[in-house]
């Protein structure tokens, strides 16, 4: 059966408006035997629950997106193929991949998508909660050493991604028959250090749900770039325009004279409470440590704060050593009166780039960072 990249479990009730910010029901969905939670079942797409996020993800704690079944693709036989824009087309073997000098990056990668429970109307696609990131220790070779080898032509401008899933889209917008997931990058991100092939997630093969025999690891950007089950990559000499770059995985760019579509690129600044959970019942008059994580893609996260009140009144919160591509843990803590308490948590990246107070319509059912409060009681 052929299924539409926007069928999806309806596992969360719409949120209902309060004075402020919105009050958001459970983001809880069905329960895997691991612990993950299930957003779609087939194909498989799995969330980490609160609780699992921070440090390094476990492999089999890190989120699961496909937009298509899970092709089947050996290691045995496999190669990747390198054309387009280039003075000469490779054919790369695994074993040739990795005689190349490897790198391992720590890189946190964020579904585009992450947090689309939370939008009011409730958006199309799949409805995560706060659980579509992780961050992992990824080995591979940079994607910049493989181009070099082939020989970028003057005049290139984008890299695309081929991944081997393929599908039809059959909603609105559908697709033009069956399509490769594929996602184009510009050539300068490309090169940069923090785009890799990789072939190991922390420290073992990847597995096949996570794009196994190799896969794209693109540093600060959402998880679309990301390209799982890699099989080509091709240079283009003018922007990438596929159905995954201007259908899917784009915004609204008010910049110029009038709106118009762009792809989705860098990670945007955010800050998760992971404890206490939502409807959670603390200790009235007792300190009250408040925990999460905040990321910020290409930028440090320059700091987190914490409101108890709505937002309000903010204190900053305690944040460990913070770098580029990954997230960093952080720590609050306030002394509940008893009665309801609300919880948001607001990031700062190193540029000065806060998470905004309201959604932004422009970035449709994308790019999630504003602030979502947690309820919580004392008692």
């Amino acid at each position: 059966m052929t299924l539409s990249r926007r069928e999806l479990l309806r596992t969360v009730p719409a949120a209902a408006l309060a004075a402020g910010l919105p009050r958001f029901a459970s983001a809880a969905g069905g329960a895997g035997g691991d612990g993950m939670i299930v957003r779609m079942q087939e194909p498989r797409n799995l969330e980490t629950p609160l609780a699992d996020l921070g440090g390094v993800t476990p492999t089999e704690k890190f989120f699961v997106r496909s937009h298509f079944a899970v092709p089947t693709v050996e290691a045995k036989g496999f190669t990747l193929a390198v054309e387009g824009h280039v003075e000469k087309k490779l054919e790369l073997a695994l074993d040739d991949l990795k005689k190349m000098a490897t790198v391992t990056r720590e890189v946190t990668l964020e579904c585009a998508g992450n947090g689309r429970v939370f939008l009011v109307p409730q958006g199309r696609g799949l409805q995560w909660g706060n659980g579509g990131v992780g961050n992992a220790k990824w080995t591979g070779v940079p994607l910049g050493a493989v181009l070099e080898r082939a020989g970028v032509k003057a005049g290139a401008v984008d890299v695309v991604l081929v991944g081997a899933d393929k599908g039809a889209i059959t909603s609105d917008p559908p697709s033009p028959g069956p399509i490769h997931f594929d996602r184009g990058i510009p050539l300068a991100k490309a090169k940069a250090d923090e785009t890799l092939l990789a072939w190991e997630m922390n420290g073992e093969p990847l597995t096949t749900a996570h794009g196994a025999p190799l896969r794209a690891v693109v540093g600060g950007w959402y998880g679309m770039a990301a390209v799982k089950w890699l099989t080509r990559v091709v240079v283009t000499d003018r922007p990438h325009a596929g159905f995954w770059q201007t259908m899917d995985y784009s915004v609204w760019d008010r910049s110029g004279a009038s709106p118009q579509v762009v792809p989705i690129t860098a990670i945007q600044p955010k800050a998760v409470i992971t404890s206490p959970e939502l409807n959670t019942v603390v200790a009235a008059g007792k300190k009250l440590t408040v925990a999460g994580v905040a990321w910020a893609g290409e930028q440090a996260v320059k700091s987190v704060e914490l409101s108890a009140d709505g937002g309000a009144m903010w204190a900053a919160a305690t944040v460990e050593a913070s770098k580029p591509l990954t997230w960093a843990k952080w720590t609050a803590e306030v002394t509940p009166a008893k009665g309801p308490l609300r919880l948001v948590a607001r990031c700062t990246d190193a540029k000065g780039n806060a998470q905004p107070e309201k959604r932004d319509p422009d970035r449709r059912t994308y790019m999630i960072n504003h602030l979502v409060p947690v309820d919580v009681t004392a008692k």
